[in-house]
Parts: C-alpha cells; sequence; structure tokens
C-alpha cells in the first residue's frame, strides 16, 4: 500500500502534509498551521459562508475549474491533488485590492466585516468564472452564486451591488499556468494512501474496482463523499472517524451517462453537477436545484451520498423517487439494483449490506406524457433545510390518471411515497375532485411531527397544499402542448 504525504498547491507553491488527522478540517490548518486567518470560523457546519475558500481541480478537459466550498467541514486530505485559494491569495501586484475586494469598499458591503472573507472569495470565484467566459452576470445569477453566504449586517444589496461593480474594474493578472502546471503534476502521484501516525488512515482510491476491493475489505471504514454531513460529525458532535475511504478520485463514479432510455448518474457525482442534468431534462427541477443547500455545499456534497445517507429531510429521495430512479449498489465485483423507493427501511436505515456501497443511481428519461414538479417549503429561502419537500409526478392518458408518483420528505421517518393519496388518482380524470381525494388520502399516508421546523399540522397541510398547487399547474385544460414534455415541464426562474 503506498504512503505519501497530503500535497497540494498553495500561494504560489506545492505544500506537503505529512502528521495533520485525517479529520482535521481545512479551516483548522489555515489559521492554525498555515497562520492564515483571513478566513473565519462561524458556524462550522457549512452554513454561514464565513469559511468559504475555492477550490482549483481540473475538468474532464484539463481546463481548470474553481469551486467555493466551506473549509470548516472539508478534510485535509480532500485537498490532496488540487490548489487551494483564499483571501490572502487575491491582491495583486502592490498589494492592490482584486475587484471583488474594491467593490466591497466602494459599494460599502461591509460592516462588521466578519463574513466578508467569504463573501469575497465567492464573488471572486465568480468574477474568474465569468471572465474566463468572456461573461457578464446577472444580478440573480450573483445571488444564486453567494447562496452560501450569509450577512447579519448589510442587508445583502450593497453586496450585490458590489458583485456587479466588480465587472467594471481591472482586475490583476492570475497565473493560471502556474496553476494548471501544479494540478497536472500531481496527477503522476501514486492515489493516497494517507497514515499521519495517530492511529488513522486516509484512503483515496482512483479506480471503481479498487475501491470495491478496500471497501469490501474494511466494511469497518467510513465511505466519504462530499463530508457535508460527515464533517458535522467531527465538528458538533466529536465523533472519532479512525479509517476513511474517499471516493472523490474514483473517476467511474464521476460520470453521468446517458444509455437504454436512462440517466446514469455516477455516485460521486456532484450534486451541482446532477441536478444540472436533471434540470436539462426536466425544468421544472430548476427552483429546488438552485434551493438545495447552498453552491459551495452542492459543489462537493454528492447526489449519491445525499441518498445514501438517508435522512428524511433529504432533497434529492423524493424527487428521485417521483422520477421512479432506481439506486445500483455494490460489494465487490458484485451489483444490484432496486427501486430507491425500497431502499429505506427506517430512520437512517437502509438495505445496504456490510462492504456494500452506492455505485449510482439509473433515472428513466422522461416522457412526453408525464409532468413532473418538486416543491421545498422551508423558513428561509436559500440555504435552509426543508420542513417539506415533495416530488410529484402524473402520467396521462387523455385527461386519466395512468401514473402517479408522490414522494414526501420531512414528513416520516424516511422519505417515502404517499401510497393512499396516488391510489385515490389511478385511473381518475386528472380534476380538481381528484386532487382534493389525494389530498383527503394524504392524511392516511403520513402522522408528521413536530419539532423546530414546523409543526405536524403545518407539515400536512403545506403537503396537501401541494397537491393542490400541482392539479393547478398540470390540470390538462391549462397544459401547454402536453406531448412536449419540456414545455409542460418548465418554470420561470433566472438562468442559473
Amino acid at each position: 500500500m503506498n504512503v505519501r504525504p497530503i500535497r497540494f498547491f498553495h500561494q504560489g507553491a506545492v505544500t506537503e502534509v505529512n502528521d495533520a488527522p485525517s479529520t482535521r478540517t481545512v479551516l483548522e490548518w489555515l489559521r492554525e498551521d498555515a497562520r492564515c486567518t483571513g478566513t473565519k470560523e462561524g458556524c462550522a457546519e457549512g452554513d454561514c459562508g464565513a469559511c468559504t475558500v475555492v477550490l482549483g481541480s481540473l475538468d474532464a478537459h484539463g481546463e481548470l475549474q474553481l469551486q467555493p466550498v466551506n473549509s470548516c467541514i472539508q478534510f485535509l486530505p480532500t485537498l490532496d491533488g488540487k490548489a487551494l485559494f483564499t483571501v490572502e491569495d487575491l491582491a495583486g501586484p502592490g498589494g492592490a485590492l482584486h475587484p471583488s475586494q474594491q467593490a466591497m469598499v466602494d459599494c460599502h458591503g461591509s460592516q462588521c466585516g466578519f463574513c466578508t472573507p467569504g463573501f469575497v472569495m465567492s464573488l471572486w470565484a465568480c468574477h474568474r468564472r465569468h471572465q474566463d467566459a468572456g461573461s457578464v452576470p446577472s444580478r440573480q445569477q450573483i445571488a444564486d452564486d453567494l447562496s452560501g453566504n450569509l450577512c447579519r449586517c448589510t442587508g445583502y444589496r450593497p453586496i450585490l451591488d458590489a458583485g456587479q461593480r466588480a465587472f467594471d474594474l481591472p482586475a490583476p493578472p492570475f497565473d493560471k499556468a502556474a496553476v494548471l502546471a501544479a494540478l497536472k503534476s500531481f496527477a503522476h502521484d501514486q492515489p493516497l494512501s494517507y497514515l499521519p501516525g495517530d492511529g488513522s488512515a486516509f484512503h483515496a482510491p482512483r479506480t471503481l474496482i479498487d475501491f470495491a476491493i478496500l471497501r469490501a475489505a474494511r466494511p469497518q471504514a467510513r465511505v466519504l463523499a462530499g463530508s457535508t454531513d460527515m464533517g458535522l460529525w467531527v465538528t458538533k458532535q466529536f465523533r472519532e472517524l479512525p479509517e476513511l475511504i474517499a471516493i472523490g478520485e474514483v473517476r467511474e463514479l464521476q460520470q453521468v451517462d446517458e444509455e437504454g432510455g436512462a440517466l446514469h448518474i455516477g455516485a460521486g457525482v456532484s450534486l451541482e453537477a446532477a441536478w444540472r442534468v436533471l434540470v436539462r431534462h426536466w425544468p421544472a427541477l430548476q427552483d429546488v436545484w438552485l434551493r438545495f443547500a447552498s453552491l459551495p455545499i452542492r459543489a462537493v456534497g454528492t447526489m449519491g451520498g445525499n441518498v445514501a445517507n438517508g435522512s428524511p429531510i433529504g432533497d434529492s429521495a423524493p424527487v428521485l423517487m417521483a422520477l421512479n430512479a432506481d439506486i445500483v449498489l455494490r460489494r465487490g465485483e458484485r451489483v444490484r439494483q432496486m427501486p430507491l423507493r425500497e431502499f429505506y427501511v427506517d430512520y437512517m436505515k437502509n438495505r445496504l449490506e456490510p462492504g456494500e456501497f452506492v455505485q449510482g443511481l439509473v433515472v428513466p428519461l422522461p416522457q412526453a406524457s408525464t409532468a413532473v414538479r418538486a416543491y421545498k417549503i422551508s423558513k428561509r429561502f436559500d440555504c435552509d433545510i426543508s420542513a417539506v419537500c415533495a416530488g410529484l409526478s402524473i402520467t396521462l392518458d387523455g385527461e386519466m390518471v395512468r401514473e402517479a408518483r408522490l414522494a414526501f420528505g420531512g414528513m416520516a421517518a424516511t422519505v417515502r411515497h404517499a401510497t393512499q393519496a396516488e391510489a385515490a388518482m389511478l385511473g381518475q380524470p386528472w380534476s380538481e375532485a381528484t386532487a382534493r381525494a389525494a389530498m383527503a388520502a394524504l392524511a392516511q399516508d403520513f402522522k408528521p411531527l413536530s419539532d423546530m421546523r414546523a409543526s405536524a399540522a403545518y407539515r400536512m397541510q403545506v403537503a396537501q397544499n401541494l397537491l393542490l398547487r400541482f392539479w393547478l399547474e398540470t390540470r390538462p385544460e391549462d397544459a401547454l402542448a402536453a406531448s412536449d414534455v419540456s414545455v409542460w415541464s418548465s418554470m420561470p426562474h433566472a438562468a442559473a
């Protein structure tokens, strides 16, 4: 087994780390070891964005891609083979501020200043992406890019002003060639097996077969995808995670393929990339895509991980169930596939066997006679956990309901279908009477709980009202060319 240090590009040079614990966060390393204290700790759970940094990696075409991430929940070994940028890296020659910084000054976008470095890094990533593409983002696009950054002072207007003004200011040179050279050199390193000497271990296989062998041999190890959930086990619950197997470098798990009338989404595909593909086929899902957590969370979190985690308030599962998705499981060389609706057995319990892992998801491509909607209800519009999330699908034969799939998160111990409500719709005309019959039947499907996000009564009323909204948006008399699913399923929203 190869054992070597963590290697990444930082502040213009290759950095090597040999002895940090496997679950030391990037934020801890920055502030305590590298003494880069511009990056702040606010929530330590990937919610506030004060810790935002930008990671650089090579895309499938060998080009540099930059992603803002929450350094407070990213484990240090996940930097291996990447480039790390912080607020200390932005100044130009002679210390001149980057446009994203200068615009914050000019537009009074900073008050107490604690959140400012995180906002600046999100704005810098946005600025670089659009500068490389030769485009200028809309105000809504800037707001979407800032979905993972919270501010208690400004009210956001001056920060959005700064995001727009930054594109009017001259930008200092960015040495992309040096970054690309470092990233390409890392590709020649052996896969990371990091043993820092404290009893912990971090393995990062690069092929599916190597991962499958390692997973079968070490069923006690935890599989790490984006650490958007597992990071909180460390920062909030102080749990020990002595052995981790990371899937971020497994090439086969990073792919989305279209074959056999279905999308095949690898378990390592980021939430951002997976939702982008789903929205391409089902435009009605765009609003839920943009409201799923935040851009930094979606950049590293994976749809496979969100499904495997099995949280009853995970937003991927209701939508995927409505799309009639299957989940693909693997142990060693054995691969099995089952409907996602059968995967969950109880609260945070599923049908994974020891040594088995989620290999991917299979989503049938849309049919012309099927309409799909997804709705997310939460206290805050951006970057919030759902009180109720609904994935709803209906297939009509003329005006009659041939098939209905109604899946809800936040209503039970697991995400699951509303079977009684579905039965109330089957074989019936898609009318208001049928919709209201399904609303009544929903009370037989779920007995929701009350918690800090919503009361049981509120959850039930909202879920029932979403069924009525679904009918209002898809009723046959108002369907816009029901044979054209791209039209029937579309919902207006600013471009992502």
